[in-house]
């Protein structure tokens, strides 16, 4: 593995890092202000259209995309530097340049697994920042994590669907700009093969028979700039048949499609945001003095921030293997590696974090500073697209089975 990056990835960087120091981080507290004033708490301040122009214009869009047919042709070792940068402001970068989640993923999938169709009618508009999606799946009464225990049905009848279940955490589902579901559920729930009962159907979120109940909080925060996760409930939902994505019964594979890249993406975002806490730990530590000195010429602060460091470099090489793994011999078989960064990447970055909001005090949990509100979402990322055991199961048995 090379690890310099091409000149292309050189060059993105450049644009990209340019973007984040003149535009994106003066307009954190400028899209806080603009949102405390929007008549709905999920209307998008009027910044990140402003943001989003100008990232098209510098032609930072959709970096996210391997396919140039729609995106921008990277490869995932390409990608890994440019998404780390963006998770400096996962708040506002990611959606400026078209590359937040869930929207990449269920972009992937009407690329991947769309009919020409459905890619004219949702993939399009989503490519051009038009409207926003969801990623319907994860269900309250069941353990999620075992997507066969999914429980939400999708029933044939004639030339429709019947959509009936109850879904929640859907990410992206309070925005007003959100206008389509991507639905898992089962069509075939007494099918002998327990991986072949899902499927996926496409539900606009204006089809009679959805509800959006209430927005589902994440340690106290809204995440409004994500478009809130949302409770959402079908009440016998009524799409055609065409609607399908792929075949019956490939819902399943569909999912572990979406969520191999969804989950380095994550990682790279999450290298970006312990980056940033270690600036903002160094900031603290040479402004703050305690008990005499500096905080910086207290040993503890010190390991705090080695210490961080050293993870850091670490992270990012892990990180930086499995992309160009998966570029190389495909998603299963960089399957290991792919758990490995979902495991260890956000348990260190929480713990990084933990560390910045320790050395800031009160100003640590309170909204005058992100890392609160980053600490939220990456120990979030603990659960998301897997929880830790799940991973940690699934790898175990994989090295167990070479010694048995």
């Amino acid at each position: 593995m090379d690890f310099a990056f091409d000149a292309r990835t050189e060059e993105l960087r450049g644009r990209l890092l340019a973007f984040m120091d003149e535009r994106v981080l003066p307009a954190e507290p400028v899209a806080a202000a603009q949102r405390a004033e929007t008549a709905s708490p999920w209307d998008s301040p009027a910044i990140v259209e402003e943001l989003k122009a100008e990232a098209r214009e510098r032609g930072l869009w959709n970096l996210f995309l391997p396919d140039e047919k729609y995106g921008a042709g990277l490869t995932n070792l390409q990608y890994a530097p440019l998404a780390e940068i963006t998770g400096r402001s996962p708040q506002l970068a990611p959606t400026a340049l078209n590359c937040a989640a869930p929207d990449t993923g269920n972009m992937e999938v009407l690329a991947q697994f769309g009919s020409a169709e459905q890619r004219r009618r949702w993939l399009e508009p989503l490519l051009a920042g038009e409207i926003r999606s969801a990623f319907a799946m994860t269900e309250p009464e069941v353990a999620s994590s075992d997507a066969t225990n999914i429980e939400t049905r999708i029933e044939r009848d004639g030339g429709d669907y019947v959509i009936t279940g109850r879904k929640w955490y859907i990410s992206g589902a309070m925005n007003p700009d959100c206008r389509i579901f991507i639905v898992m559920g089962k069509t075939d729930p007494d099918g002998p093969d327990p991986h072949r009962q899902q499927s996926m159907v496409l539900v606009p979120r204006d089809t009679p028979g959805v509800e959006v109940r209430r927005a589902m909080r994440v340690y106290g925060y809204e995440d409004h700039a994500h478009g809130g996760h949302a409770e959402v409930v079908f009440h016998g939902a009524r799409v055609p048949a065409s609607h399908l994505i792929g075949e019956e019964g490939g819902g399943f594979a569909i999912a572990q499609a979406r969520l191999g890249p969804g989950r380095i993406h994550h990682c790279m975002r999450l290298i970006g945001m312990a980056e940033r806490a270690i600036e903002l730990m160094c900031r603290r530590a040479v402004d703050r003095t305690a008990f005499g000195k500096p905080l910086a010429r207290q040993g503890v602060v010190q390991e705090w921030i080695a210490d961080a460091r050293v993870a850091v470099e670490q992270l990012r090489l892990l990180v930086l293997k499995t992309a160009w793994l998966m570029d190389t011999v495909g998603n299963r078989g960089a399957h290991t590696e792919i758990q490995a960064i979902k495991i260890a990447t956000p348990r260190t970055v929480v713990d990084i974090l933990d560390r910045a909001v320790q050395l800031y005090g009160a100003g640590g949990v309170s909204q005058d500073f992100p890392l609160a509100e980053l600490w939220a979402s990456a120990r979030t990322l603990r659960l998301a697209d897997g929880p830790d055991e799940v991973h940690q199961r699934s790898l175990a048995r994989r090295e167990l089975k070479r010694h048995q």
